[in-house]
């Protein structure tokens, strides 16, 4: 590492989080993962909520253990997380209470209730947003119809990412790609939405100003530097703070014929795009135009990805059935093709007590024989979860007129076999798989441009074809996928 220039990428997702330090030699990256910590919501008081205080603990942690392996100055730090969640914090800069998780239940009903005082098309013709219960503005609006004290008290909203880099620097801003997620940002002119905010009684003086990725926040604050026994001064910079931005900026290969999808608990599907698309088609569509960390548009549909199967394995685990991720997946590869569908995206599916439950039931609400047993149920999500990929496949090329060739796979569920190919079968579209590692990578690629290390983000993807092996899925032909297809439609239209 002694002839590298390193940092540290904060790479937060909803299942985990990691600390990585990224490597860059002038010609390749490598990523060394410092530290790893499970994430997820907790309860408080019967609300969901994020322990945003641990978190930060486990970013400390891991940059002390960046500091105990490696002597080599860092040359940045930068946090991405997903989207849409956010912190409050007082007049004096302090938090005023965790974070609400975005299954909470605190915003159902409420876009509907939107909508009865400014109507859908108006706001998605503004912000370019797809309609979703868990958007940030429905949060809000959710604290202004209760009274919430907090948002009373209220002096700054910061995005999960920029609380982060607000402790680590002591500078408030909101980064551009992660206000794009909150349906309150204009797409077009990328400031916020005042009128809209106001007509909803959103309070405006809690929006800060808005930076754009590569932005260089200011220095790490002396004490954590201390505390960590970290040399500075270290640079502490806005990356592509939505991870699915960072994410698409370390997809090597893009191009007008490739499609993205980044794969984890949600999958997102898309194309990038130089301008907003906000017809009456990609509004019926469930299309989103969120931000890219080149100042694109990321054109994409949010899909519940390995969610609905990620919750079946924690609830056989509670009832004392412990598989490993490979024993799941054998068990799925042997079980009937096709035989169980269900809309992963259905809202029985949001945070269900039991989902394997919530799967036999709506099974057997649509009319199709139950799965009957674990190996079906995995079965049942992964083909579920290709077909959709389908769907939203589709959709892309009648929205842009493309011809899209190539899937681009990038996150976890790209190392996971049987989805990729799965995918490849269903799409009828050559699957490349890699980097498994896309935010961290692409996080530290939009530092590398921000210090000068690199020219471009199209240079940062060209070192990454070298920096990873990709891994290649043929489609195959597929007995009775076509019906399996118009079935699946069937479920999305009821």
């Amino acid at each position: 590492m002694k002839s590298t220039t390193n940092f540290v990428a904060v790479d937060l997702g909803a299942a985990s989080g990691r600390v990585v330090a990224g490597c860059w030699n002038g010609r390749q990256f490598e990523l060394k993962e410092l530290h790893r910590f499970p994430n997820g919501y907790v309860k408080r008081e019967g609300r969901l909520k994020w322990d945003v205080r641990r978190i930060w603990s486990e970013i400390r942690t891991g940059l002390s253990k960046y500091s105990a392996h490696c002597s080599v100055p860092l040359a940045g730090i930068s946090v991405d997380a997903w989207g849409v969640d956010f912190a409050l914090l007082d007049t004096s800069g302090e938090l005023l209470d965790d974070p609400f998780h975005y299954r909470d239940s605190r915003t159902d009903g409420v876009p509907q209730r939107v909508f009865a005082q400014v109507p859908e098309r108006e706001i998605f013709q503004q912000t370019g947003i797809q309609t979703m219960q868990i958007n940030t503005l429905f949060q809000l609006f959710s604290m202004v119809e209760s009274g919430d004290k907090n948002l009373a008290r209220a002096g700054t909203l910061l995005m999960i990412p920029d609380l982060f880099h607000y402790w680590l620097s002591g500078e408030i801003s909101v980064e551009f790609t992660e206000a794009s997620t909150t349906q309150m940002l204009l797409c077009r002119e990328r400031s916020w939405a005042g009128e809209l905010l106001g007509k909803l009684g959103i309070p405006g003086k809690i929006f800060r100003p808005i930076i754009h990725p590569a932005t260089i926040m200011g220095a790490a604050k002396a004490n954590l530097l201390e505390d960590c026994g970290l040399r500075g001064p270290v640079p502490i910079i806005a990356a592509g703070s939505h991870d699915t931005a960072s994410a698409v900026a370390a997809i090597p290969h893009m191009d007008e014929q490739s499609a993205f999808i980044c794969s984890g608990t949600w999958s997102l599907m898309g194309v990038e795009s130089s301008q907003p698309v906000t017809s009456e088609e990609a509004l019926a569509l469930h299309f989103t135009n969120e931000g890219g960390v080149s100042g694109d548009v990321l054109l994409l549909r949010n899909i519940s990805g390995l969610w609905v199967l990620q919750e079946c394995v924690r609830g056989w685990r509670l009832q004392g059935r412990e598989y490993s991720w490979d024993e799941v997946m054998r068990m799925a590869d042997e079980a009937m093709p096709f035989r169980s569908l269900v809309d992963v995206d259905a809202g029985e599916f949001l945070a269900p007590k039991d989902m394997p439950g919530a799967i036999r039931e709506h099974c057997r609400r649509s009319g199709q024989p139950e799965p009957h047993d674990d190996g079906a149920i995995a079965r049942c999500c992964l083909e579920s979860l290709a077909l959709k990929y389908r769907v939203a496949l589709e959709a892309l090329e009648s929205l842009t007129g493309r011809d899209l060739k190539t899937i681009r796979m990038v996150g976890g569920g790209s190392q996971n076999r049987l989805l990729c190919q799965l995918t490849a079968d269903v799409c009828q579209r050559v699957v490349i798989a890699g980097p498994v590692e896309a935010s961290a990578l692409g996080n530290v690629i939009v530092q590398a441009v921000g210090t000068g290390c690199l020219a471009s983000i199209r240079e940062g993807r060209e070192s990454v074809a070298l920096s990873d092996d990709l891994v290649t899925y043929e489609p195959r032909p597929v007995a009775g996928l076509d019906n399996a297809y118009d079935r699946y439609c069937g479920l999305e239209t009821a």
